[in-house]
């Protein structure tokens, strides 16, 4: 897969992209993530990518040329455009894993009160909101999905298993269940008896009661 973020702020998506897991798969070859700076594709002298909003209101609104320029540079026939925006559909497990399997991403990086509407009109292909509230510019959100995408790759997690049994997989309305490692026992707490029982069944019936009931606690409206 190939991944261009294009944004005013490059730096910001390219150091959590840098590091860990997504720095393995890059070498790997699992992934080809290229950072573009929009200003490269204004024509001024000022480099500008931002102008007064027509209708008034407050803040700058992100010029649609820029945009245009970097697109038709970047784009090929299997490219899927994405724009990070508060206005976005919500980034949800079952959406990182359809856009796994896309060949070519080309993500905008709104700033300011956001991009000109006519970019979404004629370049875009999906919206997408990492969540309900606002950033102060998209490449944060951007280096999220990401990382969201990139790891549901096969061959970039370590065990296949990990996508698989983690929150929101399956049909996505469960939670993961706790997880404990050593000691046994720790400033007098003690790891569940059952998993260290080697019950291999009464460890997943443990677990899966134990996802249901984290799942109601903490996120009912998983459930209905």
């Amino acid at each position: 897969m190939r991944i261009d973020i294009v944004t005013i702020f490059p730096g910001i998506a390219e150091g959590p992209l840098g590091e860990s897991i997504m720095k393995r798969a890059r070498e790997a070859g699992l992934v080809d993530i290229r950072f573009h700076d929009l200003r490269d594709y204004t024509t001024d002298r000022h480099r500008q990518v931002d102008d007064i909003p027509y209708g008034g209101g407050p803040g700058m609104v992100m010029k649609p040329g820029p945009f245009f320029a970097a697109v038709n540079d970047l784009k090929q026939a299997e490219s899927k455009v994405l724009l990070m925006t508060p206005q976005g559909n919500s980034l949800v497990q079952r959406t990182a894993l359809a856009l796994s399997g896309e060949e070519h991403l080309i993500i905008l990086c709104g700033h300011y009160e956001g991009v000109d509407h006519r970019v979404v009109e004629a370049l875009v292909d999906e919206e997408i909101s990492i969540g309900d509230y606002v950033l102060t510019n998209g490449a944060l959100a951007a280096a999220v999905m990401v990382d969201a995408v990139v790891r549901l790759i096969p061959g970039v997690l370590g065990d296949e298993r990990s996508a698989v049994e983690e929150s929101f997989s399956g049909d996505g309305t469960l939670l993961e269940a706790p997880h404990y490692t050593r000691p046994a026992e720790f400033d007098g707490r003690k790891v569940p008896e059952v998993l260290l029982s080697g019950h291999h069944e009464k460890i997943e019936e443990w677990r899966v009661e134990q996802a249901r009931e984290r799942t109601r606690r903490n996120r009912p409206d998983l459930q209905g």
